[in-house]
């Protein structure tokens, strides 16, 4: 049995079956767990405040007017012997050995307040000894092992502003990924990757060796894999009439390829629409498609990567640190997307998990579908993908701005710092768990302190995110060394043209 720390007191407002309050022989923090016993059970409760009482400061006026008079009450009274630490706690549940049941009762004042006991508040919130180490359970010596199958199962969001530590929980939870033991069961990773933050894990030397990174400028997508359908989603805007013709066009070089004529290039489709018998005007719309693609520089003979790559326990990251064109970044997020799902379907690949960096730029919720081509892609996974094992995990710093289909089947969110209004209303609609004691605290949470809260714990639990194991790859300067930086190059610029002349 654990210390006591306080005593359940008698307010206006509690205790009730949801509320209680209680007066501290030792300092709790807010957000700690403590619990009492009840003859159902061991009934757990969340610290939800923490506030100082002293009956000698209870009375404005005596207070104001000891100040005016330049008299110091403690000099006068004892007030550092009335001084109380009270506590505000919300009931989550009654734990028993079977089962764990909603609180129907209220306790009486005075039963003794413990601090939570660390076995039994790990089966509490569902934790798993054998799950993946995300950190620690905040005040408690408790680590939070969260099981995979709960997280990954049904999908999880990571929601925070920028800075708050969103790729640095990531990259703990490759981490655990990467290092998991294959007999427990494991999946492969493919990440999104807008701003190069997981391309480092490709030069560390812990896990270099089990993962591959593919730079924009190397991602190519195999133009005999895309149907004449694709093709038409990626580059809209064109007639019934006009997509009949690429499509017959598309059918007879795909047929070509069934009878032994090998991929086909941009060239090898120029060549074929040039050659159509087609009105003018569509024959002109086609070719300025397939210069569009031609200045992408992304369509090739075969996929790079191919989706044999995809292994348990190993992790391709598509860099698009260096792509500009947002288009281009919309199309690999569509087809390697669609890829990996239709593979997992058939059996092809592995169980996986795709993890879209700004989730919020390729799921976007009020853009059109001719411009966010790859939403229909992430909310079908979103939507499908626990039938098949294919995991969707979704980051961004702007969830106000990310599609509601796709957030509403992440079964977990795991929240670091928010600030924005709008932002803290969409986790309240789209977040299970959360409460408003919860919101309150979203806000005030430090670099590194989230709260995971839905499928993967059985009630919200504070987390101190534990240091990762690989090193964090600088994907960027700072605005001083880029000031600076420009400044030396316009320096260095002027003194080569002083020299000319």
């Amino acid at each position: 049995m654990t210390e006591k720390v306080g005593t359940i007191i008698s307010t206006e407002d509690s205790p009730t079956s949801e509320k209680i309050s209680f007066v501290l022989e030792k300092p709790v923090n807010k957000e700690q767990f403590v619990e009492y016993d009840t003859e159902e059970g061991t009934a757990i409760a969340r610290v939800s405040r923490v506030k100082k009482s002293n009956i000698f400061y209870h009375n404005p006026e005596s207070v104001s007017e000891s100040a005016k008079n330049n008299i110091k009450l403690q000099e006068q009274f004892p007030t550092d012997e009335r001084e109380q630490l009270v506590g505000e706690g919300r009931i989550l549940g009654i734990y028993t050995s079977e089962l764990i049941k909603r609180p129907s009762f209220p306790p009486s004042p005075g039963t003794d307040i413990r601090l939570a006991d660390k076995e039994r508040l790990r089966d509490f919130l569902g934790l798993d000894r054998e799950g993946l180490n995300l950190g620690d359970i905040q005040f408690q010596d408790l680590e939070a092992r969260i099981n995979v199958t709960k997280l990954l199962q049904k999908h999880f969001a990571i929601l925070a502003q920028s800075g708050a530590g969103k790729s640095y929980l990531a990259s703990v939870m490759i981490e655990e990924i990467l290092d998991r033991d294959e007999e427990k069961g494991n999946v492969g990773i493919v990440a999104l990757d807008p701003h190069g933050e997981y391309a480092g894990f490709g030069k560390d030397k812990e896990y270099g060796d089990r993962v591959e990174v593919y730079r924009g400028r190397d991602i190519k997508i195999g133009l005999s894999n895309i149907s004449s359908g694709k093709l038409a989603h990626y580059f809209p805007n064109v007639s019934t009439a006009q997509k009949r013709e690429i499509v017959k066009i598309i059918s007879e070089m795909r047929q070509n390829m069934r009878n032994g004529g090998g991929a086909y290039s941009l060239k090898d489709l120029e060549r074929k629409v040039e050659e159509a018998d087609m009105d003018k005007k569509t024959k002109r719309i086609w070719i300025d498609r397939i210069n569009q693609m031609k200045s992408m520089d992304l369509f090739g003979l075969y996929d790079n990567p191919s989706f044999d790559k995809v292994e348990q326990g190993k992790m391709i990251v598509l860099d698009l640190s260096d792509i500009i064109n947002y288009k281009k970044k919309q199309i690999i997020a569509a087809y390697f997307g669609d890829r990996l799902f239709k593979a997992r379907m058939n059996g092809k690949i592995p169980p996986f998990l795709f993890l879209v960096e700004e989730a919020h730029n390729f799921a976007p919720e009020n853009r059109s579908s001719d411009v966010a081509l790859a939403r229909s892609v992430i909310t079908r996974i979103a939507r499908e993908g626990r039938k098949f094992h294919a995991s969707l995990g979704l980051i961004s710093q702007r969830p106000v701005g990310l599609s509601t289909t796709a957030l509403s089947q992440c079964n977990t969110h795991m929240i670091l710092r928010v600030t924005n209004p709008n932002d803290l209303d969409r986790i309240k609609q789209s977040a299970e768990g959360v409460t408003s004691d919860v919101i309150r605290s979203i806000s005030g949470l430090r670099v590194g302190e989230g709260i995971i809260v839905g499928e993967a714990v059985d009630y919200p639990a504070f987390v101190s995110i534990r240091q990762r194991n690989s090193e964090e790859f600088e994907t960027g300067k700072n605005l001083e060394e880029a000031a600076a930086e420009y400044r030396e190059k316009m320096e260095e610029e002027k003194d080569e043209i002083d020299a000319f002349m």
